[in-house]
């Protein structure tokens, strides 16, 4: 069986520890965004919110942090999940980069693997629903990391976890994901543009989102991170990123504004910011 693995544990050592259950133990660490709002002058000056002046010390330090996650290290390719990618953690750096906005809020992750995404907004966030397709036993590895990490998260109970399927009919979500579903602010989702029929299933469930949020009256902004994989293909003679530009295909005719976020936001995680990185934000056209 072909198996996959994930660039980032070449590029980053994690500290893993080998479990008896064949995965690994990995620490993600991080430092956390400066809670106090400074900005620098037209002079060149740091002042604080108040327009105070902001003296640097030599013993000012970051106030370093750490995800621990449970997962696999190499899968085959429906078990992907499993794994952590670099899109989960470019969108780990865009919650703590936006934090004011995300607090008071309640997101949705889709698709959202071992959870590592879902874990960093709970830091911020109201509530957190973290959801997947349960293969391969994700969803109970998924609390399992909440556990892992419960010392980081607002309140305990911060993170419900929940199954969708992207492949199964709105009609058939459970009553908990529908009013999740209706509840959420912000919806997040990383990597999960990898093949056409999820693509597909994925667009599907976005509309739904939208269209659950037009009729509710509460808006839904979804964030996008994904990771270009590029390919060289006889039929175009080029290289090219197939499965981002089938998602903009299949996408690009919807009731959708979609706005690409720039990259160059602060890195608060330990891992390679490539520049095949795409972060995009995208709205329901009114």
């Amino acid at each position: 069986m072909y198996k996959v693995t994930s660039e980032i544990y070449e590029e980053t050592n994690y500290n893993p520890v080998k479990g008896s259950n064949g995965r690994v133990l990995s620490k993600f660490k991080f430092n956390y965004p400066p809670e106090d709002e400074i900005s620098a002058s037209s002079s060149g000056t740091i002042v604080d919110k108040d327009g105070d002046l902001v003296v640097r010390r030599k013993s000012d330090s970051k106030r370093a942090g750490v995800i621990k996650i449970e997962h696999s290290e190499a899968t085959e390719l429906r078990l992907v999940g499993l794994q952590v990618w670099r899109g989960a953690l470019l969108l780990a750096d865009y919650i703590f980069h936006k934090r004011a906005e995300f607090r008071g809020k309640v997101v949705l992750e889709l698709g959202a693997g071992v959870g590592l995404t879902s874990i960093a907004a709970a830091i911020y966030a109201q509530q957190v629903v973290c959801t997947d397709v349960n293969v391969g036993g994700i969803l109970d590895l998924i609390r399992e990391n909440v556990k892992h990490n419960v010392e980081l998260l607002q309140k305990p109970n911060t993170i419900d976890v929940l199954e969708l399927d992207f492949l199964k009919p709105v009609k058939e979500f459970s009553p908990a994901l529908l009013a999740a579903i209706n509840n959420c602010d912000v919806v997040v989702a990383a990597d999960v543009i990898y093949d056409d029929d999820l693509t597909n299933a994925f667009i599907r469930v976005l509309d739904a989102l939208f269209e659950h949020g037009r009729l509710s009256g509460k808006d839904k902004t979804a964030y996008i991170a994904l990771e270009k994989r590029y390919v060289f293909t006889l039929s175009e003679m080029d290289t090219v990123a197939p499965m981002f530009e089938y998602f903009l295909k299949q996408s690009m005719h919807k009731a959708w504004l979609l706005e690409y976020i720039e990259t160059d936001f602060p890195q608060y995680f330990d891992y390679d910011r490539c520049r095949h990185l795409v972060l995009m934000k995208v709205t329901h056209a009114k």
